[in-house]
């Protein structure tokens, strides 16, 4: 769920961490869910008056979801509850010091699968290298091993949160694609006549 309040100028904001003031507008983390209140005036008739939603509102949400994950990943990183890399996130799975795998959403699926090697513990996949890599000082990271405690909690909310958001935009930008090559085809059928 998702937690939006109306500002005092009248626009609706997302409130990620569920703490500003005023009367929640709380929705699914679902991207169709959250464009269909923007696009039918849902957050109009929760907050019982007039609001001004603004059109790019699901990418502002995603993007907002992405730095908090990578935020909780800063925090997990300082606190000595996160690691990165192959050899190290190893490591801790060796140990039996992990509790969430979070690998870049843009890595080979045969060097994610190599790190696992077994292991049936939670993985999530939220952002890409470059922006798993800034976390920790580098260019790149596919593996990291979070510990065990409240910030791998949150970043499994945050994650699972995000990819309610993107997985129905992604859905349907595949339907588009699939839409568009139907009607090419179409087109190639009549004009073959």
């Amino acid at each position: 769920m998702i937690r939006f309040v109306v500002a005092p100028d009248g626009r609706v904001v997302p409130d990620l961490a569920a703490r500003l003031p005023g009367r929640g507008i709380w929705l699914s983390a679902d991207a169709d869910v959250v464009e269909g209140a923007r696009r039918r005036g849902g957050f109009a008739r929760a907050a019982r008056g007039p609001v001004s939603v603004p059109p790019d509102l699901l990418p502002g949400l995603q993007a907002a979801l992405a730095r908090r994950i990578a935020e909780q990943l800063g925090l997990a990183r300082r606190a000595g509850q996160a690691v990165a890399g192959f050899t190290k996130a190893r490591e801790w799975l060796e140990q039996g010091r992990v509790a969430l795998i979070v690998q870049a959403a843009d890595g080979s699926a045969e060097e994610r699968a190599r790190l696992l090697g077994g292991w049936n513990g939670p993985v999530v996949a939220p952002l890409p290298g470059a922006a798993l890599g800034a976390v920790f000082g580098r260019e790149r990271a596919v593996h990291v091993a979070v510990s065990a405690g409240g910030l791998a909690e949150r970043i499994r909310t945050e994650t699972a949160r995000l990819s309610g958001l993107t997985a129905s935009t992604e859905a349907a930008s595949d339907g588009n694609r699939a839409a568009r090559r139907a009607a090419r085809d179409e087109d190639k059928v009549q004009a073959g006549r």
